[in-house]
Parts: structure tokens; C-alpha cells; sequence
């Protein structure tokens, strides 16, 4: 763990005067961990009935742990779990009497916070806050002071909550800053590490990955990406999944799609969050802490979690039905117990996902009631069903993103068509791509397309130029590094310096979150538009050339910037030119027939 970076308090103890004063719970004893600043991670561990993750009495649903923290005006609460011994990733524990509260504070001061723990049956997954007995520890509660972070970006912590706005862009809380997404939809297994405690191939490569046999994730080739005082677990383990997310992180990529569940007929068969491959009502404590350390460096590197909760194999098979079943109930609030406290994460209802539209819904309140910082929402879609697929939930409250896989020649399309249709149901959403067919290729390694000119051209710009907020790059299954065994996140290097050269372009260059497409303002085919009209316009010309660009009346700047190669922006062989109508925007730098990105500024009053 990162020792350096966190403070251990007793809460039976009186501090520092530099860290202020918690108070003794009422109810029984208990520990707060943290750094104590806004955005990190507080944690509370309790002292409570001992029992284990087999213990007849299951204590994942005899027994619920929330906690209810305030501030001024701001009252959270937030679900807990249980802990086993509380070292469980360094342990391997599976028996303990220790329970624990993950709470991510968004303001410094003091907050107080106040522990609900009671017993009964079924009680994990009862709503009722009354419902059940009071037991051990209930009633406890106590005070800590927090200051304010002391990180830098790319860190979370100096970004805070990424938040949904009511705009087509995810916000960081405490910098105000717009979210594009560039990473990683593949490997999907990203979980199936080897030196995480009872992870395997459970089937062996049947389904439709028969064809690469039994495998498990090493990541060897990203030992070399891991650096002194990252993290790991028992004696050195971790370094390699370690050093792969510090690689993409590396690469200017802030986003990794990942599953949760495959077993059930789910490709890989090799990622889970219970203590069996045939349990569905206890969870392994010491995976899940393991799990927790590695979003944990994702925070610090800047990385999204995409959190994956199921697929298109066995989306109706948990708990035996599509819908919002005990057993899926229980999924879910372990997930949120646990998990919801990172800075940015998209939880997702399911890859190609079949349930049914009221059920989507029913699950998605669930989640939203459950998760106290409201993280967004989304269901990725069959391929090329984007249009369809998302017509029974737009306008609902617990949905605010896309998660479309479809032709890469689509993705500017359904950008523009789907911000208009979300907005016009009431609640915009924010327009993701992230999965490319064909299934096969998807994006195919440097090696068979060392210039990925479709993907960059139609899926990154294509769908940034659309009003969207980004891609992840899916691997298909036909070639080395794919979808289930990629170990090497170097085998998409181009890929991944192609979307930080387009982020960066909309980071530096334009006000993206008040621009909107309209690739009408343009007079070639091959050509997408973004315009604040009358103030900034951005052009992408797929096959180069030029074109001409119906602008307001004022001057306006003319600039080049190379997809293919990043860098600075270039003058072409028009300089400005003057509207209102259309104007001709000239010949670029240099390799007319290449694509190029052209920023059009107003230069007058």
C-alpha cells in the first residue's frame, strides 16, 4: 500500500492539533484511515461480531453496515461491507471481526459521521433503514477534520468528482474541468490477473474463446512500467498490472473498461467477485481488497474505472433472472459498498446488454440509491443498435451516458443524432464510443495497421467532432494481444499517441463543453464541424484538401493542427479570412491528401 500517503487515527484517541480531534464513538470502537484532505479516501473500520466468509450465518446478508457522514449542509450515507481481519489483501483472511466505510469527503473542515450497523435476515438488501435489530456497534460515531488536498493532476485528488452536469460533458467537482475519455476496452478480463488471491481460468477457454486455450493474465511485459513506491501486496506481488495501468497513464489515457462478472457462460470465465466459482452470496474479502488497490493507483494515475457489471452471456443468468433479483441486489450493493468512493467511475449495466428496459431501469435506481456521489450511469449497446437501443430509457434520471459499439463510420453520426435526441427527451447525456467492429479486428495491433487511419479518422474524431466525449479502443478477437489475452498494452502504442494528440487539441485549443456539431457549415463531404458560431469553430478533414466554412460576421484566424502527429498548430496558405458567408479555409502545410483538424478563431470584437 502507499504508506507514505495516509495517516492512521484511532478514533479512542485524541490527535495532533495540526489533524484536530476525533471523538470517541458511542457505540463501540473503531479506526478512521486517510490522508484526511478533500477527494482522498477516508476509511472507518469497526470492531464487530466475528465470523467469516463461510460462516453458516452469512454475514454479507445477516448483517448491514452504513454510515451516515455530515458537513454543514452536506449529509451522505454510505453503505459498508465486511472486512474479514481488515488486512485481507495482505492476509488472504477470509475470517475477522472487523467491518469498514469507504467515504470520499468533497469539502474540507470537519465532518462527523454516525454508524447504523443491525442484523436480520435478508437485512443487506432491505432499503428500510429501520428495518432489522440494532447490534454490536450501532450508534457509533465520531469527528475528523479535513484540509485541503495537496495534489497535482493528473492525480484525481487534485481534480475531484467527476460528475455528471446536466451537459453532454462530465466535470471534475473541485477543478472545474471538462472529461474527455481516451483508454482501454480491452483486455475486458483486465481483472483476471494472476497474483489476485483465487483468480483462474475457470473453464478453460470454452465459448467463444476456445481457440487461445486456458489462460490468466501475467502482464509481464509492463514488470518494467512498474517504479519504486507503487504498490503492492504480499511481498512484491501486483507489479505487473501495476506497471500496465502506469503505462496507459503514461500515454496521456485516463479511462479502462473492465468487467466484474464473466462467469455463467461469459467469455474468459476467469473474473469474479465471490469467494466460488458457484457462489453467489459471499464475497472474497482478500480479492476485493486486492481489486481496491488497484483503483486505487488508478485514482492517483488519473484513470477512469468503467465498471462492467455484466455481459451479454449472463445478464439473465444472476440470480436467475434479467431483473432486480436478492441475488443481484446483493451484487450490486457490494460493488457500491466498496468501490463508489473512487473519484471517476461509469458504472455500466452490461456489455450487449439484453435486459429489458423497465428492468434497466429498476436496477439503475437501485444503484443510484445506493451510490452517495451519484456516479453516472450507462448500458452498452449490440452493435450498430445505438439508435434503437437507448429508446426506452432517454429521459430517465439514472441514466446520463452511451456506451455504443458499432461501425467505426458511424460513430460521428451517432453522436450528433443521439446529444440531440437525449437533450430533446430532457436530460442530456454524454455520448461515449466504446467498442469498434467489426468483432473480429475492432483496433488491431500496430504492427497490421501501423497508421490506424480508420479508427482515428471515423471512431476518435468522428464521434469528438460530434459533440461526443470520447472513445476506449476495443482489440477483437483475431489478433495477437485481443479482447481476452492482451498482455501488452504496447501493441497499440499509435493508437494510444493518436488519441492523447486529439484530446490535447480539445484540452489547449477549444471551449469544447460550449460547442456544438453542425457539419453543415462546411461544403465538402468528408469534412465534420464544431462550432460556438461567431466565437471558435473546429474543423477535421478526412481526407485533407480544404473546404469552405460558413462563418458570422467578423474575423476570424486560421490554424492547422496534424492528427496524425500532435504537436503545434501551423499556418496553411490562408491566414484569416472575413464573413459573414462561406469562406475558403485554403490548402494545409504540407500532405494535402492526409487528414488534418483546423481552428478558426474570431480575432475581431
Amino acid at each position: 500500500m502507499y504508506q507514505r500517503d495516509f495517516v492512521f487515527l484511532a478514533v479512542v484517541i485524541v490527535l495532533t492539533a495540526s489533524l484536530g480531534t476525533i471523538a470517541a464513538p458511542i457505540g463501540g470502537t473503531g479506526v478512521v484511515e486517510g490522508d484526511l484532505m478533500q477527494w482522498h479516501r477516508v476509511q472507518i473500520t469497526f470492531d464487530g461480531p466475528s465470523t467469516s466468509e463461510t460462516a453458516e450465518v452469512n454475514p454479507f446478508l445477516r448483517y448491514r453496515l452504513d454510515v451516515t457522514f455530515t458537513n454543514a449542509d452536506k449529509n451522505y450515507v454510505v453503505p459498508g461491507f465486511y472486512a474479514a481481519d481488515g488486512d485481507a489483501g495482505e492476509t488472504s483472511a477470509r475470517a475477522g471481526n472487523k467491518w469498514r466505510v469507504n467515504f470520499t469527503p468533497d469539502r474540507d473542515g470537519e465532518w462527523r459521521f454516525k454508524a447504523s450497523f443491525r442484523m436480520g435476515d435478508n437485512i443487506a438488501i432491505d432499503p428500510d433503514p429501520d428495518a432489522g435489530a440494532p447490534t454490536a456497534f450501532d450508534g457509533a460515531s465520531g469527528s475528523f477534520r479535513v484540509s485541503k488536498t495537496d495534489k497535482k493532476a493528473p492525480d484525481f485528488r487534485a481534480k475531484g468528482l467527476l460528475q455528471y452536469v446536466g451537459e453532454h460533458y462530465l466535470r471534475h467537482a473541485g477543478s472545474g474541468e471538462y472529461y474527455l475519455k481516451g483508454g482501454a476496452d480491452s483486455p475486458e478480463n483486465f481483472l483476471a490477473y494472476d497474483e489476485i488471491d483465487d483468480t483462474y481460468d475457470a473453464d478453460a477457454g470454452s465459448g467463444s474463446y476456445s481457440h487461445i486455450g486456458g489462460f490468466i493474465h501475467q502482464y509481464k511485459p509492463h514488470l518494467r512500467d512498474w517504479r519504486v513506491g507503487d504498490p503492492v501486496w504480499q511481498n512484491g506481488k501486483g507489479k505487473g498490472i501495476i506497471g500496465a495501468l502506469n503505462y496507459l497513464a503514461g500515454k496521456g489515457m485516463n479511462s479502462v473498461y473492465f468487467l466484474t462478472y464473466n462467469l455463467d457462460g461469459g467469455d474468459g470465465r476467469d473474473t469474479w467477485m465471490w469467494t466460488d466459482v458457484n457462489e453467489r452470496k459471499r464475497f472474497d474479502c482478500s480479492k476485493l481488497d486486492q481489486w481496491e488497490i488497484i483503483f486505487d493507483h488508478m485514482d492517483r494515475l488519473g484513470i477512469m474505472l468503467h465498471v462492467v457489471t455484466q455481459e451479454t452471456e449472463n445478464d439473465r443468468k444472476l440470480g436467475g433472472s434479467a431483473g432486480l433479483n436478492p441475488i443481484r441486489r446483493l451484487y450490486y450493493r457490494e460493488l457500491a459498498a466498496r468501490f463508489s468512493h473512487h473519484l471517476a467511475v461509469i458504472w455500466n449495466l452490461g456489455e450487449e446488454n439484453n435486459t429489458p428496459d423497465a428492468d434497466r431501469k429498476e436496477i439503475a435506481a437501485f444503484i443510484r440509491a445506493l451510490d452517495p456521489y451519484d456516479h453516472p450511469i450507462t448500458v452498452h449497446t449490440h452493435n450498430d443498435k445505438a439508435l434503437q437501443f437507448y429508446e426506452g430509457i432517454l429521459g430517465n434520471n439514472n441514466f446520463e451516458a452511451t456506451s455504443i459499439q458499432g461501425n467505426m463510420a458511424n460513430y460521428n453520426r451517432e453522436a450528433v443524432i443521439l446529444r440531440q435526441r437525449t437533450a430533446e427527451a430532457g436530460r442530456k447525456w454524454v455520448i461515449f464510443g466504446d467498442e469498434q467492429s467489426r468483432a473480429s479486428h475492432g483496433v488491431v495491433p500496430d504492427a497490421n495497421d501501423p497508421a490506424h487511419d480508420i479508427p482515428r479518422k471515423y471512431a476518435l474524431w468522428g464521434n469528438l467532432m460530434g459533440g461526443g466525449a470520447g472513445v476506449e479502443w476495443y482489440f477483437g478477437h483475431q489478433f495477437p494481444h485481443m479482447d481476452i489475452n492482451c498482455e501488452d498494452w504496447r501493441c497499440r502504442e499509435n493508437m494510444w499517441d493518436q488519441t492523447r494528440y486529439a484530446l490535447e487539441f480539445f484540452h489547449n485549443h477549444l471551449p469544447f463543453a460550449e460547442m456544438a456539431p453542425d457539419n453543415s457549415l462546411v461544403s465538402t463531404e468528408n469534412a465534420y464541424c464544431l462550432a460556438k458560431a461567431g466565437r471558435v469553430y473546429a474543423i477535421y478533414l478526412l481526407e485533407g484538401g480544404s473546404t469552405d466554412l460558413k462563418v458570422t460576421p467578423g474575423a476570424y484566424s486560421i490554424q492547422w493542427y496534424n492528427p496524425r502527429a500532435g504537436g503545434e498548430l501551423l499556418r496553411g496558405s490562408v491566414r484569416q479570412i472575413s464573413g459573414p458567408g462561406a469562406k475558403s479555409i485554403g490548402e494545409p502545410p504540407s500532405q494535402s491528401d492526409k487528414d488534418w483538424a483546423v481552428l478558426v478563431r474570431r480575432i475581431t470584437p
